[in-house]
């Protein structure tokens, strides 16, 4: 498998970073120091982290010099010695675990490896920067960073430089390396999809099942309840000799007979006997009695 590109950048940038703020620290060049009135026009003073260095001519180079200011007890020297020094532990860290992780005599690189690389490469790069741009902000203030009094001239040197670009290769070395966590965060989300896929899934809600008490049903439903007939308790058996619980239900009244064809029309002309004896029978019914018949 081939390198990826991202691992390739991170591994050409992070050792020219490591080179560059290495130098920047040991070197005694974070500022320029000239223009002395006791001394030749061409002396040169150069002020660093550990060091001060007197220069004339660009033939003579004296290092060692006295530090007659407290030039070295300054807050911002103090700080950037401590900080320089982490920076470039945690950037040896970093390419430790960058050689580690993309492993290019190996068929696949180690991608979390490379990117917890990246991340404390990135880091080295702020711990560098931090300082040297705090170290930059008070070059001319002589109340912070000891100097002699004007018409003596501070300018910027060539570590201040180095560890600027030092700082930054470090910064996209490491961003360059991180990015190497994409691929493992991938193979991450689609493992989860698939594992959710397979797996059961489970209601967010809970079902929960109550065991209401039944109602109580009136004498003429409950014996009809769900369709069904139930007999009653007076049914069921000798046991359940219970009074009967109700209301009579309302029967039709019975139907009568009655014939439309009067039977005793044409007999208007019979004898006054026979009309008072019809019209004293006993019989109350709209039939007609034996008697007539």
């Amino acid at each position: 498998m081939r390198t990826p590109a991202v691992m390739t950048l991170g591994m050409v940038l992070a050792p020219c970073g490591l080179l560059l703020t290495l130098t920047g620290t040991l070197a005694p060049g974070w500022r320029l120091v000239k223009g002395f009135l006791d001394q030749p026009r061409d002396v040169v003073l150069y002020q660093g982290l550990w060091d001060m260095c007197r220069e004339q001519s660009s033939r003579e180079r004296e290092c060692g010099q006295e530090d007659q200011l407290g030039y070295f007890q300054a807050e911002p020297v103090l700080v950037a010695r401590g900080l320089m020094v982490t920076s470039l532990a945690v950037t040896a860290l970093g390419l430790l675990l960058a050689s580690l992780g993309v492993r290019c005599w190996a068929d696949e690189p180690h991608y979390v490896l490379a990117g917890a690389s990246g991340v404390a490469l990135f880091a080295a790069g702020l711990l560098s920067l931090i300082p040297v741009s705090w170290y930059n902000h008070f070059l001319q203030d002589r109340a912070v960073l000891p100097a002699p009094a004007s018409p003596v001239t501070v300018e910027v040197s060539y570590s201040l430089v180095l560890g600027y670009l030092g700082s930054c290769l470090l910064l996209l070395g490491g961003l360059s390396l991180a990015l190497s966590f994409a691929p493992w965060c991938e193979e991450c989300c689609r493992r989860r999809r698939k594992a959710s896929r397979t797996s059961p899934r489970h209601p967010s809600i809970s079902t929960v099942y109550v065991d209401w008490p039944q109602p109580a049903l009136t004498p003429a439903i409950k014996y009809y309840s769900d369709g069904q007939h139930r007999p009653r308790p007076a049914e069921a058996g000798p046991a359940a000799a219970k009074p009967k619980v109700g209301f009579p239900m309302p029967r039709p009244p019975p139907k009568t007979y009655t014939n439309p064809v009067d039977v005793l029309d044409g007999e208007a002309g019979a004898g006054s006997q026979g009309a008072s004896s019809r019209s004293t029978r006993p019989c109350q019914s709209s039939l007609p009695c034996d008697s007539d018949l």
